[in-house]
């Protein structure tokens, strides 16, 4: 039987024991672990799916009466909403997770994902693409749950090996997600002798890749439902929790006697130790930067060379970001693990963070190269390639942070509390970087600050804020956890 229980905290003697003597390596639970990764796709793939179409259906729907130069105000405040919506449930929903297990969590999770997708694609104008944003958003508390799950399905020995192989989930999302939005968009236009004659897909141009994604949902969904077990011991029932109000989740039980108890979630004070406080501000900061890369990259290829951009197609975006998603996913499994072993959570996130500096500076490098006359596409896509190869090397990160907050979690029981505090920083973050990077962006190009850079250069120096904050995080973080898996 499986159990958890708490060791003594490693010291450098500890430390030395281990590398002089190797543990064996516990094996991963493919199983339930496949079935998670499976769940984990979802959410990627319908929030890709939308990228390579949403700068021409901003301006389809009229709602910039003909000025692309404002498509990214509006781009960005979508983005903004949806992740505020999420900052306001997603700690919640973690916390709940603790307590009536995740299984229940993930299927609310799936459920409001796949409502939200269909709603999206029959939205014809600003205010339905918001609210079904707003929804996904709002019962959106999977990320840190699936989290919480693996690492109480992983212990010190895999746990490095599991981080290289949960990406695959993301990275698969985002290959299909962008194939299936930019070359489905608009299907009456791009295949007139399959759908030139339906009329409800005249209507909804934008209908047909929302509801593949969706569908993908609800599979996943049947799925989990059928297949996925629980790894919260002795879940309390929802009902049960409501009735007897025992515990709540703004308990104030004594922390020595949930510390005592592995298997007690422990209160909101409690979680909130420092190594928690820092794990989540250096993922917050990591968020900023990759979210504010995300908001612009889709508006920056979409954007007229003559404005600052590329002047690409939806569905030539849609490739360049399923190449992304294909790098992205290569890197991670044949490199993360290595590099993490090797340098730890700390270092292999610096440099993660570090990799975003040649990412921001391409972007004005690419747009010089598309109006320098008698410039070769060759220079420009081969810049394009080291921008997608760094920016792959960002997502590095990500990996390794999840192991730092895993680390971090006062108890395997609060893990749902400690994953759920940190995503509420990041989606605070993240309800604030999409509207900032896409706003800043059309004001660099619209007021010609810096020649239309101003951008770039602000998000060069958030690197170096992010960079700051990940030196704060203790140097021996490399997945030996204070409470562990033991048979």
């Amino acid at each position: 039987m499986t159990i958890a229980t708490k060791t003594r905290p490693m010291d450098e003697e500890t430390l030395l024991l281990d590398n002089a003597h190797v543990l064996q390596r516990t094996p991963l639970p493919w199983s339930q672990f496949s079935i998670i990764l499976f769940l984990h796709m979802a959410e990627p793939l319908a929030t890709n799916a939308i990228y390579p179409f949403t700068p021409e259906l901003i301006r389809d729907i009229g709602i910039t009466h003909g000025n692309e130069k404002k498509i990214g105000y509006y781009v960005g405040l979508m983005g903004s909403l949806f992740f505020l919506s999420e900052a306001v449930t997603v700690f919640q929903w973690s916390r709940l997770s603790d307590h009536i297990g995740r299984k229940p969590v993930i299927l609310v999770g799936l459920t409001g994902l796949a409502v939200s997708m269909y709603s999206f694609g029959l939205s014809t104008t600003f205010l339905g693409l918001v609210l079904s944003k707003c929804l996904h958003g709002s019962l959106d508390g999977n990320v840190g749950v699936i989290r919480s799950m693996i690492a109480e399905l992983t212990d010190a020995t895999n746990v490095a090996q599991a981080y290289a192989y949960a990406p695959i989930a993301a990275s698969t999302g985002a290959i299909l997600g962008p194939l299936i939005g930019g070359s489905l968009s608009r299907p009456a236009d791009q295949f007139p002798w399959l759908f030139g004659t339906n009329t409800f897909l005249k209507k909804y141009p934008y209908f047909l890749p929302c509801a593949i994604s969706a569908t993908f949902t609800v599979s996943s969904l049947i799925l989990a439902l059928i297949y996925l077990k629980e790894t919260v011991k002795n879940p309390i029932p929802l009902s049960h929790l409501i009735r007897n109000k025992k515990p709540t989740l703004n308990t104030d039980d004594s922390q020595k006697t949930a510390r005592e108890d592995n298997e007690v979630p422990l209160p909101f004070r409690a979680v909130m130790t420092p190594q928690v406080i820092i794990a989540a501000g250096s993922y917050a900061m990591l968020a900023l930067v990759n979210t504010g890369l995300h908001s612009i990259q889709p508006v920056f290829f979409f954007t007229p060379i003559t404005d600052g951009g590329l002047d690409l197609s939806p569905p030539t975006i849609g490739v360049i970001l399923c190449i992304s998603g294909l790098l992205n996913g290569l890197l991670q499994v044949f490199c993360f693990a290595g590099i993490h072993n090797r340098w730890g959570s700390r270092n292999t996130l610096f440099l993660g963070i570090l990799a975003a500096i040649p990412v921001f500076a391409l972007f004005p490098v690419m747009n010089w190269l598309a109006r320098k006359e008698g410039a070769s596409w060759v220079l420009i896509w081969s810049a394009l390639g080291a921008q997608l190869v760094f920016s792959a090397s960002i997502n590095m990160a990500y990996g390794a942070i999840f192991i730092i907050i895993a680390d971090a979690a006062p108890n395997r029981a609060s893990l749902g509390a400690t994953n759920g505090l940190s995503q509420t920083a990041v989606s605070v973050v993240r309800s604030i970087a999409p509207a900032a990077a896409n706003s800043l962006y059309s004001l660099s190009i619209e007021k010609g600050y810096l020649g239309g850079n101003l951008v770039y250069l602000v998000l060069i120096g958030v690197v170096g804020i992010a960079c700051w904050t990940a030196l704060l995080l203790p140097k021996d973080g490399n997945g030996r956890r204070h409470w562990t898996k033991v048979n």
